[in-house]
């Protein structure tokens, strides 16, 4: 459905010095920086497939979700979405896909979403019989029964992202660019976006590519991860098996019936961190066994759980990695 073939993009950026001086020299000889936003990736995805697209600020997730929509042109390379050119924006490429983003909105402030909703409906030539029913699924899907008849400047942050993935996905697309779709949510609406991307996902078959800086997100969606960082691919594969190469380590939690000293804990192993009545041990994968059995035979153990190394670790980790590599 996705096919990223050395994909680049470059910018020329105009650099000066601040002062007066240095603006009026500009007038006459500007001084232009090669920036590479994308530098020579390749990747694909298939139909039905939902992968996390990571990376840290300024890695070009963005850039490339515009490049896979159409909004941009590479600068080299070749992309294909749905066995079209995005470039091109050919009607039919435009009514197969989605981008949503986290930090933009296009429901019209004054005027409640369902006008919105409407506008969408005439742009995508969709009969009205079909849009009335997408309508009626979309809001059940996402408990907006009640919000979509309200002014857009009287709803909340989250009503307002539930109502731009309905605006989004009137036309069925096949394929979703997601860039921060939670981005500003509390958590309870998070978990309500997620399961609803989850449903659509599973209900039509489309394609997801999600960039999101909260793990939660990633962990909840994608099984598999496209890693970027300085415009360069630096991990695609499943998400377990990045965690098992990146950090093997596991996390053992220990709560205790009485508080244990740190010194008499530090004995059995790493410790990361330490309360009174609960401490948490960094074990190497294949000494959680053993490492349990002696905590449970020696301290007032309560409750004990292994645990994956935090997303957040891993993909911290991950990028010194890539840029130490790159270096």
């Amino acid at each position: 459905m996705i096919q990223v073939r050395e994909l680049r993009k470059e910018y020329k950026v105009h650099r000066r010095q601040p002062g007066l001086g240095a603006s009026i020299r500009s007038l006459f000889r500007r001084r232009h920086e090669a920036v590479k936003a994308v530098d020579g990736i390749s990747f694909s995805v298939g139909p039905g497939e939902r992968v996390g697209f990571l990376g840290p600020n300024g890695a070009g997730k963005t850039t490339t979700l515009k490049l896979l929509s159409g909004l941009l042109h590479p600068s080299g390379g070749e992309v294909r979405v749905a066995g079209f050119v995005p470039a091109r924006r050919e009607v039919p490429f435009l009514k197969s896909i989605t981008l949503v983003m986290g930090q933009k909105q296009q429901l019209l402030w004054d005027l409640p979403p369902s006008e919105t909703f409407a506008l969408n409906r005439a742009i995508y030539e969709i009969p009205r019989a079909e849009f009335e029913s997408r309508m009626r699924e979309l809001v059940d899907l996402l408990a907006l029964g009640g919000v979509i008849d309200k002014p857009t400047r009287q709803l909340s942050l989250g009503e307002r992202m539930k109502c731009e993935l309905a605006a989004s996905l009137i036309h069925r697309p096949r394929v979703l660019f997601l860039d921060e779709p939670t981005i500003g949510l509390d958590v309870t609406m998070q978990a309500t976006v997620r399961e609803f991307i989850r449903s659509y996902n599973e209900r039509h078959g489309a394609t997801v590519l999600l960039t999101s800086h909260y793990m939660d997100d990633v962990l909840a969606l994608c099984p598999r991860v496209v890693v970027i960082d300085k415009g360069l691919l630096i991990y695609d594969g499943d998400l377990k098996q990045l965690s098992r190469e990146v950090r093997p380590d596991k996390r053992v939690v220990v709560r205790l019936g009485q508080p244990v000293p740190e010194v008499e804990l530090a004995r059995f192993g790493t410790v990361i961190s330490h309360a009174e009545t609960q401490a948490v041990f960094r074990v190497p994968g294949g000494e959680v066994a053993s490492m349990v059995g002696r905590l449970l035979s020696s301290l007032p153990v309560t409750d004990l759980t292994v645990e994956e190394p935090p997303l957040e670790e891993i993909m911290s980790e991950l990028f010194r990695g890539g840029r130490g590599a790159g270096a």
